[in-house]
């Protein structure tokens, strides 16, 4: 109620002093221009008019720009797994307005240390239905694949041949590409107030620009909760976690072009070649503030040592530093769907670390959504449903008596 009774009274007082310019209006405006503002919008702009909201001066400014990701079948939970799957063939050959696929071969082997070998017969179980190549190898096949391992560190070793480098910003420019050809962004558009009436949203930017819609599509990533609030939507307790992220030589400075990533089982560490150095990260996840975090000094430093143990990279210094926000709703499923008590708000958040290779099927089904056709046949066939994904889950609570209400 108080943010709707804020934004009247702005939008109000702007009216008055005449400082609201000129009145944009279309179909569908969607917040926030990282990958998942910026893929919905391309699949939304083939059949409506559709604008992008941006709060910084430039696309891609915060989670996706610092992304390091990777199109990891075998990563994550049963709804990212599906959705990760689900965009292969359009990754693998992407519209026209892309220059090219945006993947190249990569391979992963996720290695666990004694006592948890049976979490990779887990891993092993739970993914060879939609990701049929995995193959549980030997540690002495494990180092044969990836020499960089220490054969004494590994106990037990899963390989999925199939993964692969994604060039994040080939994919996120092919995208904006495709969109600017059809619809509008506003950068440096920070949303601060929005009011419905009539079955339409107004909207405000910190600039007195207004734009509206009959639907407001929130992909904000971090700052997603910031935004229900300001349209009078109820968070669903948004935890932007950071992750740090650093440079490393490569041994002897020796190429590292054909070598797989290696990750441990219990996110203990990941090591990706690229080039002829080595990406690493700790896999921290700390809470923060949306904001613009800092890498953690004393996380690179517990990496350092783990990375030693399990590999023969000997890393004695580090060349570069940086850090970025992975988005998690509570349950780390993603949010996706409409908002239960405010009409015409549509949430796309929590997509957590997935959100780059999950990109192509998780815009195809917002659209779909949209569209009022439901979860599309191919992620359906791969075992997604609309309510484990809806944003109803979190109005769902659970009383003392054990009973749902």
């Amino acid at each position: 109620m108080l943010a709707r009774f804020v934004a009247r009274t702005y939008i109000a007082q702007a009216l008055e002093k005449d400082t609201l310019l000129i009145m944009n209006s279309y179909d569908v405006i969607v917040i926030g221009g990282g990958i998942a503002g910026v893929a919905a919008a391309y699949e939304l702009g083939k059949t409506r008019s559709v604008a992008i909201l941006e709060m910084e001066s430039t696309l891609a400014f915060h989670t996706t720009g610092r992304s390091a990701a990777t199109f990891l079948e075998t990563y994550g939970g049963p709804e990212i797994r599906a959705l990760t799957t689900g965009s292969r063939a359009f990754l693998e050959n992407p519209s026209e307005t892309f220059d090219r696929s945006p993947l190249s071969p990569l391979g992963l082997v996720w290695v666990a240390t004694e006592g948890d070998e049976a979490k990779v017969d887990r891993m092993y179980a739970e993914m060879r239905g939609l990701v049929p190549s995995v193959q549980i190898v030997s540690p002495e096949q494990a180092t044969e694949i990836n020499p960089i391992l220490n054969v004494d560190y590994v106990s037990a070793a899963l390989y999925e041949p199939e993964a692969r480098e994604i060039d994040v910003h080939a994919l996120h420019q092919g995208y904006a590409r495709g969109f600017k050809g059809i619809g509008v962004v506003h950068a440096a558009a920070r949303v601060v107030a929005a009011h419905r009436e009539n079955g339409m949203w107004t909207l405000a930017d910190s600039g007195g620009q207004r734009y509206r819609a009959p639907l407001v599509v929130n992909a904000a990533g971090a700052w997603v909760d910031v935004v229900a609030a300001i349209h009078g939507a109820r968070g669903i307790g948004i935890r932007p976690l950071r992750r740090t992220i650093f440079m490393v030589p490569s041994p002897g400075g020796s190429r590292t072009a054909g070598l797989p990533m290696a990750a441990d089982v219990n996110d203990e560490f990941y090591v990706k070649p690229d080039g002829e150095q080595y990406l690493c990260s700790p896999a921290d996840e700390v809470l923060q503030q949306p904001s613009d975090p800092r890498p953690d000094e004393l996380e690179i430093a517990r990496a350092i040592d783990v990375i030693n143990d399990a590999t023969g990279l000997d890393v004695r210094h580090v060349r570069s530093t940086w850090a970025g926000l992975r988005n998690f709703a509570p349950d780390r499923v993603p949010v996706i769907g409409y908002d239960r008590e405010v009409e015409g708000f549509f949430w796309f958040a929590g997509q957590g670390g997935y959100g780059i290779q999950t990109a192509p099927a998780a815009a195809s089904l917002v659209a779909s959504l949209i569209d009022g056709e439901g979860v599309p046949a191919d992620l359906e066939a791969r075992g997604l449903r609309s309510d484990s994904v809806s944003p109803e889950r979190f109005s769902v609570q659970v009383s003392s008596a054990g009973t749902r209400r």
